[in-house]
Order: structure tokens, then sequence, then C-alpha cells
């Protein structure tokens, strides 16, 4: 299983050179866990920069993979994980989410930078 982080969906979206990078999380639909957050944050970037239309579409493309949402025993364990960690509110949601579906996360934010379980590549 894999999450791809809201920066990575950005990447892929905008044809970033970050985009091959998630190619192989992207491209097995199948094992693919959306949270919530994610779409979130993704429709909300979108939305400022290309426009609602745009910003569905993208979301449509996520709603391919599964999407997992943010219930009670998920948020818990997101602020347990954010208070351990000192993560930000969205990336303790996306990094529980990842565990209690035993998912690998690929992404570029440098919060998740040496965390297990994590496909990191720096920005740039």
């Amino acid at each position: 299983m894999n999450i791809v982080d809201s920066c990575g969906w950005l990447e892929f979206f905008g044809d970033g050179s970050g985009a091959e990078f998630y190619a192989p999380a992207l491209e097995q639909v199948e094992l693919l866990i959306v949270p919530t957050v994610c779409l979130y944050e993704v429709f909300r970037v979108v939305m400022r920069q290309r426009g609602e239309d745009a910003a569905i579409e993208a979301v449509a493309t996520m709603r391919q993979g599964m999407v997992a949402e943010l219930d009670d025993s998920t948020a818990l364990t997101a602020a347990r994980l954010g208070h351990t960690l000192k993560l930000p509110m969205a990336d303790s949601i996306i990094l529980a989410t990842a565990q209690i579906h035993e998912a690998a996360i690929w992404t570029q934010d440098s919060h998740f930078a040496g965390l297990k379980g994590v496909n990191y590549r720096e920005a740039g």
C-alpha cells in the first residue's frame, strides 16, 4: 500500500520536476490510499492556481485510490504522533493513516525525512 503526500500529487498534476519520483506509487492505483486531508490540500491549491474545474478533475483522479476517512481512531493516533514527533496536523494525519493501513509514504516534505516507511525525495 502507498500514500502519496499532497506535495507529490501537486508535483504530478503540475508536471513538476519530481513527478517521475511518484510514478511507481501512482501507477498502482489498486494499492493507493488517499487520506481525506490530501484531498483537502490538493483541492485548495489547485483551485487557487488553476480554478475549480481543474481542482475537481484533480480530486476525481485522486479518488481512483481508496479514500481513507479521518475517523476518531486515526485522529487520536495522529495527535499522539504529532505530539511525539513534533509534526504539523496534516502530516500527523498522513503518517497515522499510513501506519494504520501499513502503507509507505511518498513525499518531498522534509517533516517525513528519516521516518520508517517513508520514500523521501528532497524538493528541488
